[in-house]
């Protein structure tokens, strides 16, 4: 129903074929944007960091493809939005990089290739597992958190700061970003992201909640 309201609020279109939506995070709630994706009919690539939880998902028929190659996603999101297939893809890294490459294709092509994004990552937790940080593998991440847990909340905060900055850059251009409820753009905004709605006060966000603006 997110995604579905979503694409009837910001993109004025009741069928989402075509359409691309990319987020992050397949643990827990986070768990059924590959599913939302499909019911909805869109093309969704998913990021997640943790390799089991991308592979519980599929399993489940949650998930329809993983790939832990970029070039890879980017040929199969092209491919279905030509075709208006829908597909559930999870991406196995860093949902920053996939921010980034998708800005990368924007600015080598011309082409917007998302409509609709969000992030399900665990950010009201993000010093203590919940965001892992672009810099680091998953792996070196949690040892980094183990050993050096203020180092680790320093690159936390630098890869929240690229996080909104390539988000900006293709919200810019059109796509449609909201937040999920899970604190990304309190967080970001505390790590001194872009993400202060201009000319309103400092609790206002340049994007909108799903609570009050989607599901509302």
């Amino acid at each position: 129903l997110t995604v579905l309201n979503a694409g009837r609020r910001y993109l004025k279109a009741e069928d989402l074929s075509g359409k691309v939506f990319v987020t992050s995070g397949l643990g827990g709630m986070s768990g059924a944007q590959a599913k939302a994706a499909v019911i909805a009919g869109c093309v969704g690539i998913i990021a997640e960091v943790d390799e089991a939880a991308l592979l519980k998902r599929h399993k489940q028929g949650w998930l329809m493809e993983i790939s832990n190659n970029l070039d890879h996603c980017i040929a199969r999101l092209r491919e279905a939005r030509k075709n208006k297939i829908a597909l559930s893809l999870g991406y196995h890294g860093n949902v920053v990089d996939l921010w980034e490459r998708l800005v990368y294709e924007l600015d080598t092509t011309g082409e917007l290739l998302v409509d609709l994004g969000s992030d399900q990552t665990s950010c009201h937790n993000p010093f203590n597992g919940g965001y892992y940080p672009v810099q680091l593998s998953f792996e070196e991440g949690k040892q980094l958190l183990s050993t050096s847990p203020g180092k680790f909340r320093t690159l936390v905060q630098e890869s929240l700061k690229r996080h909104v900055a390539a988000i900006n850059k293709l919200a810019d251009k059109g796509m449609f970003f909201w937040d999920y409820g899970n604190a990304f753009l309190l967080e970001a905004q505390r790590a001194g992201a872009d993400v202060a709605k201009k000319g309103a006060n400092k609790t206002e966000f340049r994007y909108p909640s799903y609570v009050q603006h989607i599901m509302g």
